[in-house]
Parts: C-alpha cells; structure tokens; sequence
C-alpha cells in the first residue's frame, strides 16, 4: 500500500518535514520540537527513578484515566462533534466506552497479570525452580491517530502505564478539538513527571522518533508504519505497529444477504468509513451480487434517509485534504455506482457510495479506502474470492458471511489477516481476551486486555539453581557413560 494516494490516519502520518511534508499543518501551537529532548529526559529520570514500577503508582495512573472518562466522557463526545460530526452515540460507543471497559479490566487485573508466574522444569533442569517476572521496560512512546482520536490514544496509554513505564503520548493535531480537550484533561489525571503529552503536527513526531525510547506502539497508516519502523530500528527500540490495509468481507452462496447487507452497511458506513478494521470492499458470487447491492442501498437509505449528507447520523470527513482523495477515487474506477458518489465541501460529508465492480486494478482497490465509499466486486465462488484475498497484502481484518461451516472454516484456514470475524464486522476487537493486531502489510504486535500489559512488558525468565547437590553429568570430562545417561 505505498501508493500516494494512501490515506494517512495518523499525525506523523504523512510525518514532517522529513517525514511529513508539510501537508498535514497543526490547526493549533504545539510544544516546540526544539525543547523535546529536554522533556523526553525528564521523563526518562521518572522512569530510571523507579517511580513507575509499584502497583500503587500503576493502579493510581489507572484510576485516573477512569475518573476522566467516567466524568469528561461528554466533554469529549463534544470535541468529537465539533472536530468531524460525529454523533454523539456512536462516539460514546466507540471512543468512551469502549477505552472505559478496557482501562477497568486492566485496573481490575493489574495485580493478578503482573504477577511472577512459575515455569515447569525439565528433570535435567532440577534442582531448580524457574519463574517469569513481567517488569517495565522502561519509557514508551505512543503516538495516536485522529480517527478515533481518545479511544486510540488512551488505549495504548493505559496499556503502557499498567506495565509500570513512564510514556511520551503524542495526539494527532487533525482532530485539534479532541487533542487539546483530552491533552488538559491527560494531564490534570495523570502523574505528569512520569507522563508528558506533547501537542503539535507532524514536526513534534518527527522530533520525537530521534529520541531514544524503550518502546514504540503507533496506530496509522502502512506507509508511515515503515518510517517509524525504521526510526525505531536504529535503537533497536520495539515495536507495536497498528497499520491498515483492506479488509475483505465475502459473502458466501448462503448467506443471509439481509443481516449480511445491514451489518456490512453498519461497520463501512460507522464514523463515515474513517475506521481501519472496517470491511473495505466485499467479495460475492455474480448471481448474487445485484441482491446484495440493492439491499445494501435499502440499508443505507434506512441509516442514513433519503438525503444522507443532511443525516445527523453520517460523521464527516476529516478535513478537505481527505474529502478531495475520496473525490479522486471515484475517477477512473472503472465499476458503476449504484447510490452516493455526491459530498457537501462545506460540512466536509461524502454520502455513502457504493461502487459495483470497480476495475481491481484501479486506486479504488489498491489502496484503503478510509472514507464512506464500498465497492462490491464479483468473483466466480467461494475459491475465486480466497484466491482474490490471497493474491493481495494481508489485511488487518476479514470478514465472511454464510452459514455452511465447512466454507467458512475454509476461508479461515486457507486466508491470513489480523482478525477475522464471522456473519458480523468489527466485533472481533470487542471480547478483552481477544489481543488486537496486525500481520505483514497491516502491522505487527498486539494488544488489549492481557495481551497489552505483556507486550509493553518485558517478560523476564529467571532461573534459580539449588546449592546442592551439585550434578557432575554437565562438566568435561565427557565420559561414555554420561552420554548415555543424558541420552535416556
């Protein structure tokens, strides 16, 4: 996905200066780059101190991202209006109270992961007893996107806090209402020796991926996924890296096409398209795919009324820069459009657009879409539509409709993706004990629940040997018969 044309949902993302380019400008003032080695040292004696390691700092650090969520959720919710319309349910849903649930069962069960776990010994290995000890790996750096501006910042936080680290968050200046908004309230919750969150564009990410962390964990795009990789290569600094891709969804010979058309229409059209796990483009037998076309403009009439881009329930657009890519991806696309493909420049709103059987080589399918647009291609059968997703970059999410078991238990085996999610979209990010992520193209490490506190962790084995006694079989000389009593 290293076309231009590839949508950033991040703020370095299209990342300044040298990795940006200037076309991603701050709506507001930001920390000054220049005084961000001295900030991030600061942060760094915090965490050299020892102050982040004790449960009681970790579980305060928690408690207080659950106060500001449970008390500022509508404070936020409004931001999120003001910075692209998004409804109010719908970002109580996916920004509140989802981070909400997933910051308590990290405080509900901070005690319990983060204690030392004993590892079973070989009898070579004995006398001995061994142990993992998940301890802080120090300072991390999380560096959030601006679709779901809260959600993705506080998520990874908090991830990062119950581990014990001290953390660098950088928000993304294109949601500039929710940044400033979340950046007060950040601080005013949170231990602010320990935890520095820097505002700006794309010059504070750029500046901040000199500096030397103990861990990376950002949310954006595949292409500035690689810059930070490479950025975070240099220290051999590790990395959780929450790309995108296009996410198929397939909707077999017997599938339900009203639940699949409504739950399609629902995760595409959710935040008007501008979500990374959503179904990207839809895969369907041709005698099947005029049904499913009209019952998705049915569902999407339904949703959003006759005049969508009046509908308060249709977010808008991010900004103009993304409402103009849209516009572009539906030139030269080679399908024929079924229902959308009109937008308002003045409330940045694109109406859902469905685009029947674009040309698979066209922009349209070569790059994710991130925006209210859905095309629905053709393919011969269940095989053809395995084939069509294998013959792509691996994608963070797959969706299938149908209810004969052994084709969906096909399409999982023989497809690979970060998630996949059956006869539903977007759910398989929901159940905590679920980790969070990518593969290849779509990008690498996991998190939430269980899974984040460990990956911002460093499991560290310990091994302790008994005094006595002291078995000999190890020590040269290597004699005959200890070859053939470590052999049995």
């Amino acid at each position: 996905m290293t076309s231009t044309q590839e949508p950033t949902t991040d703020d370095p993302g299209a990342a300044a200066g040298d990795i940006a380019s200037g076309t991603h400008p701050s709506t507001h003032d930001g920390v000054d780059p220049a005084t961000i080695p001295g900030i991030v040292a600061g942060v760094r004696q915090a965490a050299d101190s020892g102050r982040t390691r004790p449960l009681q700092w970790r579980r305060r650090q928690l408690d207080g991202l659950i106060t500001m969520l449970r008390r500022s959720g509508d404070e936020l919710v409004e931001a999120l209006a003001r910075d692209f319309a998004k409804p109010r349910l719908e970002a109580h849903y996916t920004d509140i109270r989802f981070t909400l649930d997933e910051v308590r069962l990290l405080r509900r069960n901070l005690e319990r992961w983060t204690r030392p776990r004993r590892a079973k010994l070989r009898l070579l290995d004995q006398p001995g007893k061994a142990w993992v000890v998940p301890e802080p790996l120090g300072m991390s750096l999380v560096i959030a996107p601006w679709n779901y501006p809260v959600q993705l910042t506080v998520s990874p936080l908090a991830a990062s806090l119950a581990a014990g680290n001290a953390v660098v968050v950088k928000p993304s200046e294109l949601a500039p209402e929710t940044t400033a908004v979340l950046a007060r309230l950040l601080r005013e919750h949170l231990d602010s020796e320990a935890v520095a969150v820097l505002e700006g564009g794309p010059e504070v990410s750029t500046a901040l991926l000199e500096e030397d962390f103990d861990h990376i964990f950002f949310t954006g795009s595949t292409t500035v996924g690689r810059i930070v990789a490479q950025a975070a290569a240099r220290n051999l600094t590790p990395t959780i890296l929450e790309l995108g891709g296009k996410s198929p969804a397939i909707v077999t010979d017997d599938a339900d096409l009203d639940l699949a058309a409504k739950r399609i229409t629902w995760g595409r059209f959710l935040n008007a398209g501008q979500t990374c796990i959503a179904p990207d483009y839809v895969l369907v037998s041709p005698h099947r795919r005029d049904q499913l076309v009209e019952r998705i403009v049915d569902v999407i009439r339904t949703h959003y009324g006759t005049n969508p881009l009046s509908s308060p329930d249709l977010a808008a657009v991010v900004n103009e820069r993304h409402l103009a890519r849209l516009r572009g991806l539906l030139t030269d696309h080679g399908g024929v459009i079924a229902t959308g493909g009109n937008h308002d420049a003045v409330t940045r709103r694109f109406a859902p657009t469905v685009v029947v059987d674009p040309t698979p080589d066209s922009a349209l399918m070569a790059d994710e879409i991130f925006g209210p647009i859905l095309p629905v291609l053709s393919v011969e059968d269940l095989d053809a539509a395995i084939r069509f997703v294998n013959d792509r970059p691996k994608p963070l999410a797959l969706y299938v409709f149908g209810e004969d078991e052994t084709g969906i238990d096909r399409v999982v085996a023989r497809t690979s993706s970060g998630g996949v999610c059956v006869n539903h979209v977007m759910f398989q990010v929901a159940p905590p004990e679920l980790p969070f992520g990518g593969v290849g193209n779509s990008g690498w490490g996991r998190y939430h629940g269980r899974a984040g506190l460990e990956a911002l962790s460093n499991m560290k084995p310990v091994y302790k040997r008994a005094v006595k006694p002291d078995i000999s079989l190890i020590y040269p000389p290597y004699t005959r018969l200890k070859e053939r009593l470590l052999s049995m």
